[in-house]
């Protein structure tokens, strides 16, 4: 089964996301800039979502170059992967919306299944790849991957202590992934 079908499906699905996120802004009913200080939260929201969103689907571009082909259970953990970052619109809207214990706490959850989800589709690609395989030779490890489970993990529980601080670690991780993933792109270039 060839990948350009799952490639596309799934940038769709990113756009749409991307979309429904810029949708969910609503344009004050003022002209002035003292009409945008109550969205701040809202627009701190979207950025830090929007950031990963183009994160994940960076790194989604850069691990399919390395693919070759698809089965079914790299399909199924893909679509868990976009089930997840299906979610992030919802829990922007509310963390912007209430910035508290639970809309944050539940932010972090959506971002750590989603990280969980993308770990699960490199596995399931890796076990359709050779051992030899660009893809398996450019993963290498996953300390970077774990780090991140981790460091959401932390900011889930503080988030019931100090929201704006669980929000930081949130900053940390997007920071974290900002540089895209090299791997694949230097075994491409060889």
């Amino acid at each position: 089964m060839t990948k350009g079908r799952l490639e596309a499906f799934s940038d769709g699905v990113l756009a749409i996301v991307l979309t429904i996120m810029v949708l969910e802004l609503k344009i004050p009913e003022e002209g002035t800039l003292s009409a945008l200080r109550p969205l701040i939260p809202k627009i701190l929201s979207y950025i830090l979502s929007f950031i990963f969103i183009g994160i994940y689907w960076n790194n989604h571009h850069h691990l399919w170059q390395a693919a070759k082909n698809v089965n079914g259970s790299i399909l199924w953990a893909n679509l868990h992967l976009l089930f997840w970052l299906s979610l992030i619109p919802f829990v922007t809207g509310w963390m912007g919306e209430h910035f508290s214990a639970v809309p944050v706490a539940l932010y972090g959850g959506v971002l750590w299944f989603s990280g969980l989800a993308y770990y699960i589709m490199v596995r399931a690609m890796l076990a359709n790849h050779e051992k030899d395989s660009l893809l398996a030779s450019a993963l290498g490890n996953k300390k970077k991957e774990m780090l991140s489970l981790y460091i959401y993990t932390a900011a889930i529980a503080l988030a019931f202590v100090a929201a704006w601080l669980a929000a930081l670690l949130y900053v940390v991780v997007a920071v974290m992934w900002l540089v895209p993933d090299r791997r694949i792109e230097t075994k491409l270039r060889k």
